[in-house]
């Protein structure tokens, strides 16, 4: 009988032969108190902000799964990309981690035994660590503004990944690095392809090429919709993908790699509740066996970076329904037509001849350079609207508003990626208070407010920060509480500044139950009448929405910014 180290390098084999399917990580042994780990995250724990060895302000609240990087405009470590050599220092590893390593390699191998996998364990991979130096918006953004800083930067963690790396291998002698480095949200990647294999393809094949060169099993973590980049992956060295969202489409991408690369996951976080039932769980685990073991070279586990579901219940559920796929004769896979890739629909066209009708010209080119993310002539085209004789609101309206919406709608059928949003956001902003004395003048009012956070106990804020852009660019007024936003923060901003929605944000299945409470304290209030309650996230579903009594609930940032124009005229 195979040992779950032996299925793991089965699965590795183009040609493996794995006798079972494993369960989770039962086959790792993940190294997390060795002298590089135990220095880099000396102080942090939970209830604790610290600041790590780059200077980098680390939260952890006491109701919170993890800690989180908490920016600010104070707190920032590099704010000026151009100026990077003076903020960012890596941490010195030489100095301050040689000892210990014999101790910790081999109580790793004893824990590990004949039957498990060591594996080394590197977080923060190179895009997280620029978005923890900056800030994720100027991490985004400066790859557009300043891509020569930007990819001096990224050579530079680069080096500094490859020295850690050095000294695992050397010291502890793994059989695997188990490297962290999340390159996209639920359902698109965090930038184009283009600008991915840019910046960060070739840093990550020197870093898993020296990984492999040393005769280690090269896997990474990142539970993130990459299928555009997926041969990407299996070209530079990277063997396991662990962390694979089922949005990925599993099967598809088993039939495109063949064999080329190992795809652990497709277990998400939407089972890891509180009050998932042990029914609910099954089932979902049991369609995510049957879709996707049958493919081969898939391990079937939770999608998060480490071993073991947030509610304890969860877990041991998942690894017996995996004993009872394995208990039944199962036949391989066999061949069928691919199923189709992602389609987006067709660019619209929003441009609007010249002459057609009033300043139509001027502000088709305005839609289209807010798209694109020219600042400089957005101003002017704004400047010479006014000087035609065109009102602000035109302005507004029907070019400003119009090239945000075309985003938008770009954005949620993936032709538009983030930092192009955030561009736009910035364009957005300076034209709008190029604008502002003619609005207020003309006593133009916003379309609505909106009171906007993410829930209690959920510091992320990448999502809610995406939809306040939007909204904003939609013409709404957004007061933006920020993260660990309780209830009574919400359902108070809400009646003080008079808003006609209540929007909240949530990545964490540990925080969905905030978002039930945010509806019922605005029911004991009164106000339940008077304004609509927005949810979203990766964890949230239309079922969850209807089943706490919110009003909306959407997907992306483009569709709730127009959900929430349209709540908001019904009203």
């Amino acid at each position: 009988m195979q040992s779950p180290k032996e299925i793991f390098l089965e699965l590795l084999k183009p040609d493996g032969k794995p006798e079972r399917q494993l369960k989770q990580y039962e086959a790792l042994h993940i190294v997390l108190n060795d002298p590089v780990n135990s220095y880099l995250r000396a102080g942090r724990g939970k209830g604790r902000t610290n600041i790590d060895r780059w200077g980098t302000t680390i939260m952890w609240p006491e109701d919170a799964p993890g800690p989180m990087p908490h920016i600010t405009p104070e707190t920032k470590v590099c704010p000026d990309v151009t100026r990077w050599r003076e903020y960012v220092h890596a941490p010195d590893l030489a100095a301050n981690c040689s000892r210990g390593w014999e101790t910790c390699a081999a109580a790793a191998r004893e824990a590990a035994g004949d039957s498990k996998i060591v594996a080394g364990f590197m977080g923060t991979g190179i895009f997280e660590e620029c978005h923890f130096l900056m800030g994720f918006e100027d991490t985004l953004t400066n790859l557009y503004e300043h891509p020569e800083e930007m990819h001096q930067l990224i050579e530079y963690i680069t080096d500094y990944r490859i020295q850690f790396v050095k000294l695992l291998i050397d010291g502890l002698a793994p059989d695997m690095i188990f490297s962290h480095d999340d390159w996209g949200a639920k359902d698109s990647l965090f930038m184009k392809p283009e600008m991915w294999r840019d910046f960060f393809k070739e840093p990550y094949r020197r870093f898993y090429g020296y990984i492999r060169s040393r005769g280690v099993i090269a896997l990474h973590h990142a539970d993130s919709y990459l299928v555009p980049i997926v041969e990407d992956m299996a070209e530079i060295g990277i063997q396991v993908w662990q962390g694979v969202l089922p949005d990925n489409d599993i099967p598809a991408l088993q039939r495109r790699l063949k064999g080329r690369m190992v795809l652990m996951g497709g277990i998400g976080a939407a089972i890891d509740r509180q009050d998932t039932s042990e029914e609910e769980i099954r089932s979902y685990v049991g369609r995510t066996l049957k879709a996707c073991c049958p493919g081969g070279h898939f391990i079937p586990s939770i999608t998060y970076g480490l071993a073991g579901t947030v509610f304890p219940h969860v877990d041991p559920i998942i690894d017996d329904e995996i004993d009872k796929y394995n208990s039944v004769l199962h036949m391989p896979a066999v061949d069928v037509p691919p199923l189709p890739r992602r389609i987006t629909a067709p660019k619209a066209d929003i441009s609007v001849k010249a002459g057609e009708e009033r300043g139509g010209g001027l502000l088709s080119q305005l839609s289209q350079a807010l798209c694109r993310g020219q600042k400089k002539k957005v101003l002017e085209l704004c400047r010479q609207g006014l000087d035609q004789g065109l009102e602000a609101r035109e302005l507004l309206d029907r070019g400003l508003v119009a090239g945000m919406t075309k985003l938008g709608d770009d954005f949620t059928a993936g032709r538009a990626f983030v930092p192009e949003m955030l561009m736009a956001a910035r364009c957005m902003a300076a034209a709008t208070e190029l604008l502002k004395p003619w609005l207020v003048s003309g006593g133009e009012k916003a379309v609505g407010r909106v009171v906007l956070g993410t829930v209690k106990g959920d510091m992320h804020d990448i999502g809610k920060n995406l939809v306040k852009i939007m909204m904003e660019g939609c013409g709404l007024e957004v007061i933006d509480l920020g993260v660990d936003v309780s209830p009574e923060d919400f359902v108070n901003t809400a009646i003080e500044k008079n808003c006609g929605i209540i929007a909240c944000s949530s990545l964490l299945t540990t925080t969905m139950a905030e978002m039930r409470r945010v509806v019922n304290l605005s029911v004991e209030k009164g106000i339940r009448d008077k304004i609509k309650i927005m949810i979203g996230g990766a964890p949230i579903t239309q079922s969850f929405c209807q089943e706490i009594g919110a009003d909306a609930y959407t997907a992306d940032a483009g569709q709730a910014a127009r959900v929430a124009v349209a709540l908001l005229k019904s009203t």
